[in-house]
């Protein structure tokens, strides 16, 4: 199962990035000389119009070949005759379709397994909720004056370290109360917590919201992740290629379905965030050519900027094969160890 969830995680992702490349190709009138999923040689391929459509034998990666898109070509549909503004939509298309991925993955997500509210739902016994009097079906308003829009903002109002107690503001049956609600050490989470469940709501509408909020609550934390990375906070060594993620599907697996749809989600839009990296060869670096090239004219000419990508793919390649080795020392060596 490892390997059909990993599989199918994979397809899925580069497809819909891929698609998107496409559609909006098709769209420009930028001619593409093939759709491929897969990597390596094609063990299945059908030509319509002038695409040519495959699937190839690696199911890791896959490519959009739009004419002149790494080459001087004199074809005018070509992508590298077609207006800058063109050129963008294209290149921007890819991501977008994995944060839309990553949106509905997340709404389906939440419509299944439900979404968190700022009710609670349940008390611990022998915590401070329960002694403080806080009840079942209390709506939390704020926490030590910090209002509680999600239930994600308890964990982050609750204080890290040991308090004597915590104000605590909640709405019962239409009036709201305060209450001084102590912090206890709860060892499986590692922090100091109240003693409070949420609510789980099975609702489309927030399951949509969820979808939503739940996509941009991840693209920040992985933009503060690559920030920690640039600044040194975060080892690269820290960092997971295919062999990491198939370790990660091998482990969410075991947890049910649902998990690894989530983490489906959430390498979707890992994929649409470093892909739009300014970085050569990433469509991030190719749209900041675009700019460089609208500025500088002709002084930068498709050679010089399809040697600049060539550069960049190497030092891409560098770096998974470096990432790949850290996998394979953390995760597989000590499973024969």
């Amino acid at each position: 199962m490892t390997i059909i969830y990993a599989v199918l995680i994979f397809c899925l992702l580069i497809f819909v990035h891929e698609l998107g490349h496409f559609i909006t190709a098709k769209a420009c009138g930028v001619k593409v000389n093939e759709f491929a999923i897969g990597m390596g040689p094609a063990f299945f391929q059908k030509e319509r119009g002038e695409t040519t459509y495959s699937l190839r034998i690696f199911p890791i990666g896959g490519f959009c070949a739009m004419e002149g898109e790494d080459e001087d070509s004199e074809d005018p549909r070509a992508f590298n005759n077609r207006p800058a503004w063109q050129k963008a939509i294209v290149l921007v298309a890819g991501s977008l379709m994995n944060v839309i991925t990553c949106i509905v993955l997340l709404m389906a997500v939440y419509l299944v397994i439900g979404t968190a509210t700022t009710t609670i739902g349940s008390i611990s016994d022998g915590y401070p909720a329960q002694e403080a009097g806080l009840q079942v079906g209390d709506t939390l308003v704020s926490i030590d004056g910090n209002q509680v829009n999600s239930w994600n903002d308890v964990a982050e109002y609750v204080p890290g370290k040991e308090k004597s107690t915590v104000e605590v503001v909640v709405d019962r049956d239409g009036s709201r109360l305060t209450l001084d609600v102590g912090t206890r050490y709860n060892e499986d989470s590692g922090r100091y917590i109240l003693g409070i469940v949420t609510k789980v709501a099975h609702s489309p509408a927030k399951a949509i919201t969820g979808g939503f909020r739940g996509t941009w609550d991840l693209t920040k934390f992985m933009y503060k992740t690559l920030k920690q990375l640039f600044t040194g906070e975060v080892s690269a060594k820290e960092l997971s290629g295919p062999v990491g993620i198939v370790y990660a599907v091998n482990t969410t697996a075991s947890t049910g379905v649902m998990n690894v749809v989530y983490l489906a989600a959430l390498l979707s839009l890992n994929l649409a965030v470093i892909n739009m990296l300014p970085f050569p060869a990433l469509d991030g670096g190719r749209i900041l050519f675009l700019v460089i090239r609208k500025i500088t004219g002709k002084k930068v000419t498709d050679k010089m900027e399809g040697y600049v990508h060539m550069i960049g793919m190497m030092c891409l390649f560098a770096l998974m094969i470096y990432v790949t080795f850290n996998d394979v020392i953390r995760f597989i060596i000590p499973i024969f160890s």
